[in-house]
């Protein structure tokens, strides 16, 4: 997969970005204030995440998805991992993720590339989005927070 940065003008993949956070009011408003990179295979975007700085030294990657029929095969760790050594790169001291509670698999994902579960932010789902989110069968109303030191 090649990993590159959305150039200026370039559109977002917004129905990949969608696939990890139902929002289009928040996604709207975070990819504009964030850098873009998307994966591609033979040319076609099948990944993108979005780095978005939080505070001075700390970067919080906010949106990471694979196309679904692309799932399982090891894209998004190679995203997870490209946006750790982005973030590094760009010379941040701290890399930061949350993702839901009931995301076994994705926070399964985040600590396999390094990451440690610092917080939770309790009812985060319920306070931010108006639509209930279900996942894994369960009703998703917990943030957990993930960080790494770079």
């Amino acid at each position: 997969m090649n990993i590159r940065r959305l150039v200026p003008g370039e559109p977002p993949p917004m129905e990949l970005l969608l696939l990890a956070d139902p929002s289009k009011r928040l996604v709207e408003d975070y990819i504009h204030r964030g850098h873009c990179y998307v994966g591609e295979v033979d040319s076609a975007v099948i990944g993108v995440y979005v780095l978005l700085p939080t505070r001075p030294d700390t970067v919080e990657l906010v949106n990471v998805a694979v196309a679904e029929e692309r799932h399982g095969q090891g894209f998004g760790k190679q995203l997870v991992n490209h946006a750790v050594a982005q973030a590094k790169e760009l010379g941040f001291a701290t890399i930061e993720v949350g993702t839901g509670s009931t995301g076994v698999a994705q926070l399964a994902l985040y600590q396999k590339c390094g990451f440690r579960m610092t917080a939770i932010d309790r009812d985060f789902f319920v306070r931010h989005y108006e639509e209930e989110i279900y996942e894994n069968g369960m009703l998703l109303r917990d943030m957990v927070r993930l960080s790494q030191d770079l």
